[in-house]
Formats: structure tokens, C-alpha cells, sequence
């Protein structure tokens, strides 16, 4: 009785929740957002199927890119629709759903910092170890360091998100809102373990990659001329690779910060968000650009040439 009196007295008065009128111009942004997401897709899709097709790019650090494509994938697929559905009406999601899409967004958000910083240490290995390299990172430790990075995102995304879903019966009873409900000191941690502390390992171990691979360029074009071994090519390919890594882990870093920073000023995040989310987009779109394999596997992909037998041992790198 006493709840129905709640609810006869609820006056749907919904001021932090603001749809977007349907007008030319928001049909144009969701158009827009709907191909972002689309693309989104089928790339990171390429990426998987190349990594896991191909036996020859199955290296610890096209597996870690492999995790970051699935992260990626999931945003695309899941993440992207929703948060598209929820311009045009915020009303739309009902309590479980508006739980569960939080919980996978805060999930896919913390296995891809997880996969960055994962790539930055195997390149940080890669240049500053080389000799070392194939001994430390191995496929074994790369399958247990990606497992447990997923688990530890799903872990900490329901420990953040224990409040929120602890009150998923109390949730939207009046305004039909959807927005996390995390408790101030988890919201603390948060921005300590999603943010700050991925993002001084990242820049640390990527300035000493510079400096490690800045010092080994110039021993290089030193020796070029008197000696042509498989070492140096070695080398060459590594740092091409580490630039490589560089500017996906740059990209990151600038979509990640606008949002965090507008997150922290309490300023409004509907562009942020959607800033950070298209990081998911660029990732495969650098790896076309500077990786010659992804480009080559795609060609066989797309022809159809994949599904001929013994396509798997093909030569791609």
C-alpha cells in the first residue's frame, strides 16, 4: 500500500536525463554514430580473425592486440547501440538493463587500459631486453597476463559497481534515469586504477623505449654500412613495431584524457564519451596504416582466399 502512495506521488520530473529532439541535424550525429559503430565492428573483427586464422601472426604481441580488438569488438557491438538508443531516448533502458549496460561498459573500459598497459610493457621488454625477449615473453605468459587481466576487469567492475547494483530495485523508481550509482571512495579508486596509475606506467616505460631506441638507431646507422646481420634487422623490426605500439598507445592517452578531465571538472561528457569510445574505432584503423601484415591478411580475407585449405600456415609477415 505504502508503495503504491510512493508511486502515486512520483512526479516523473526528469531534469538530469536529456533526449535528443529529432530534428535533421540529431538524425545526421546518430547516422554518423551509427556508421562509427559499424565500422567499429568489422574491423576489430578483421583484426580477430587475422590473429587468431593465421599462425604466423600469432606472436605475444599480436595476442595482446588480439585482446584489445575483442575489447574493442564488444564496444562496438554493445556498448556503441545502446549509448546511441539512449540520445534519442534516455527513458528507454528499465532497471537490469541500465545495470548491465553499465557493468559491461565499465568492464570493456578496464580491459582495454589493461591490454595498453600489457603492450607497453611487452615493447618496453622488446627494446630495453632484447636478448631476453623470447625468454620472457612467451605465448603461455601472454594467454595467463591477457586471462587475468579480464578477470581482474570483471572483478573490480562489480566491486565498483556494488552500490549500483545493490540498489537496482530502488533504481529509476521515479525518474526512469540511467546512471551509475558508485560510492564516493570507490569513484576515488577509480580514477586512480583506471586513469592515473595505467597512464604514469604507460608514459614511463614508453620514455624509456624512446630513449632506449633513439640510443640503439644511432649504434645502428653506425654499423649499416660495416655490418648487415639478421641482429640489425631484428632490431629495425622491433622498433618498427615499437613505433607502431607508440602511436596506438598516444591515441589512447588523448582519447582518454578529455574524458576523465571533463569527468573531474564535473563538466558534461556526451562528447568525451564518445571521443574515448571511438578509440575503439582507431586501433584498427593504425594497424592498417603501418602494419603491412594486417593489410595483406585483410586482402585474403576479403577474397575469400581464407577459406582454401592450408590457409592458415599462409605467409603473411
Amino acid at each position: 500500500m505504502e508503495t503504491l502512495k510512493a508511486a502515486d506521488l512520483c512526479i516523473p520530473l526528469n531534469t538530469s536525463c536529456r533526449s535528443m529532439l529529432v530534428t535533421p541535424r540529431t538524425i545526421v550525429i546518430k547516422t554518423l554514430l551509427s556508421c562509427i559503430s559499424v565500422l567499429t565492428v568489422v574491423l576489430n573483427l578483421l583484426v580477430i580473425i587475422s590473429v587468431s586464422h593465421f599462425r604466423q601472426l600469432q606472436t605475444p604481441t599480436n595476442l595482446i592486440l588480439l585482446s584489445l580488438a575483442v575489447s574493442d569488438l564488444l564496444v562496438g557491438l554493445l556498448v556503441m547501440p545502446t549509448e546511441i538508443i539512449l540520445m534519442q531516448s534516455c527513458m528507454f533502458l528499465d532497471t537490469i538493463s541500465c545495470a548491465v549496460f553499465f557493468l559491461f561498459s565499465f568492464i570493456l573500459t578496464s580491459a582495454s587500459v589493461g591490454s595498453m598497459v600489457l603492450i607497453s610493457v611487452d615493447r618496453y621488454v622488446a627494446i630495453c631486453y632484447p636478448l631476453r625477449y623470447s625468454s620472457m615473453i612467451t605465448t603461455r605468459r601472454v594467454q595467463i597476463c591477457m586471462s587475468l587481466s579480464w578477470y581482474c576487469a570483471v572483478t573490480y567492475s562489480f566491486m565498483l559497481l556494488k552500490d549500483h547494483l545493490s540498489q537496482i530495485d530502488l533504481l529509476n523508481s521515479c525518474f526512469q534515469e540511467c546512471f551509475p550509482v558508485i560510492n564516493y571512495i570507490f569513484g576515488a579508486v577509480d580514477l586512480l586504477v583506471t586513469f592515473f596509475c595505467p597512464l604514469t606506467v604507460i608514459i614511463v616505460l614508453y620514455m624509456r623505449v624512446f630513449v632506449v631506441a633513439v640510443s640503439q638507431a644511432r649504434v645502428m646507422r653506425s654499423q649499416i654500412s660495416a655490418l648487415k646481420s639478421n641482429t640489425i634487422t631484428v632490431k629495425r623490426s622491433e622498433m618498427r613495431a615499437a613505433r607502431t605500439v607508440g602511436v596506438i598507445l598516444l591515441v589512447f592517452v588523448l582519447c582518454l584524457l578529455p574524458f576523465y578531465s571533463s569527468f573531474i571538472a564535473g563538466h558534461d561528457i556526451t562528447v568525451q564519451i564518445w571521443l574515448f569510445y571511438c578509440n575503439s574505432s582507431f586501433n584498427p584503423l593504425i594497424y592498417a596504416f603501418f602494419y603491412p601484415w594486417f593489410r595483406k591478411s585483410v586482402k585474403v580475407i576479403v577474397s575469400l582466399q581464407i577459406l582454401q585449405p592450408g590457409s592458415c600456415a599462409a605467409k603473411i609477415m
